[in-house]
């Protein structure tokens, strides 16, 4: 299935809405929680850790050294962070200067 159509699905449709209406912390680390392990959760917040870190120019050993993940997920986060899609991007703009990402 090609990247793009993954969010095509209802289902998937369905979890993009469900995030974009969760609007209090409380209320998005809740629904983290039923929805993923913890595991997952701090996998998630890793790879965000992982995304600063080259956002801010370190090197891919640095931020192997400084998180624990392998070459390959620092590898992804940078395709990501320098892809086409935005995500990190928009959300590590938001971190920074406090504003909502808006695409």
């Amino acid at each position: 299935m090609a990247e793009n159509d993954v969010f095509a699905q209802g289902d998937v449709d369905q979890l993009v809405r469900a995030f974009a209406m969760l609007t209090d912390p409380a209320d998005i680390r809740a629904f983290l929680a039923d929805l993923c392990t913890k595991r997952e959760i701090c996998d998630f917040a890793q790879r965000l850790q992982v995304a600063r870190f080259l956002d801010e120019g370190f090197p891919y050993v640095e931020v192997q050294e400084r998180t624990g993940v392998s070459s390959t997920t620092v590898s992804r986060v940078s395709k990501a962070l320098n892809g086409p899609w935005g995500g990190y991007r928009a959300v590590l703009v938001g971190l920074e200067d406090g504003t909502v990402p808006s695409r």
